[in-house]
């Protein structure tokens, strides 16, 4: 059994789905106009994941996808749970108010956005910016999965419960989990809060910018 396959029937395990979702096939859309060149194989799994209809409520109501955003061989890697109204809007990932905050503070660290890489577990944003449901997040857990392999980051920083518990297996709340390092079949991951967590939680902010710049230092971005 192939180590994405296990960990998708781990994940099925953890959130209680009896059965992984069923692809279906849709007409991909029209390439954004002055996109970078990429790698073959990452602009096929971005053609594959812009066509994707397994969620059928989130196709349904999704405004486009929300692929990922930077460097496809960056050192670090940002994984967030789901896009919201603004990346839904936009086609990019974290560029809300609370992509905002993490883009402030990588760049208080002297790192850009264009240094890293940044995605979701989902690629949709779920209706009302509710909590992706376990059955859309084992969906599109491969996307993620190839990703990883394809970028191969130093460290793999989660951003949140979402996306800790879905990339790490386990029940453990986010509070209990950063600022630690964990192991993703062999990848570095390093937990920290959301950043949308942060806005709400203000005193958390000092919290946050340590954790950020340990993981732009540890992925060898700052010294």
């Amino acid at each position: 059994m192939s180590r994405p396959f296990k960990r998708l029937m781990e994940l099925e395990k953890l959130f209680g789905v009896d059965l992984l979702p069923a692809s279906k096939k849709a007409a991909p859309r029209a390439p954004t106009p002055g996109r970078v060149e990429e790698p073959s194989e990452w602009s096929a799994l971005r053609k594959e994941v812009t066509a994707c209809t397994r969620c059928e409520e989130l196709a349904s109501t999704r405004t486009q996808v929300v692929f990922g955003v930077g460097s496809t061989t960056a050192p670090l890697m940002f994984v967030g749970e789901a896009p919201g109204e603004d990346e839904d809007r936009k086609g990019e990932p974290f560029v809300g108010r609370a992509g905002q905050l993490l883009t402030a503070t990588l760049r208080k660290c002297g790192v850009s956005r264009s240094q890293v890489y940044i995605g979701n577990v989902l690629k949709c944003r779920p209706p009302g910016n509710r909590t992706p449901a376990p059955q859309e997040m084992i969906g599109c857990m491969p996307y993620l999965l190839r990703q990883i392999r394809l970028i191969q980051p130093k460290v793999l920083c989660v951003l949140g419960n979402v996306a800790a518990k879905a990339l790490l297996n386990t029940t453990l709340g986010i509070t209990k989990l950063r600022g630690r390092y964990h192991d993703f079949q062999g990848t570095k991951v390093f937990a920290a809060y959301h950043p949308a967590y942060v806005l709400r939680n203000m005193n958390e902010l000092g919290t946050f910018e340590e954790d950020i710049r340990r993981a732009c230092v540890d992925a060898g971005l700052l010294r």
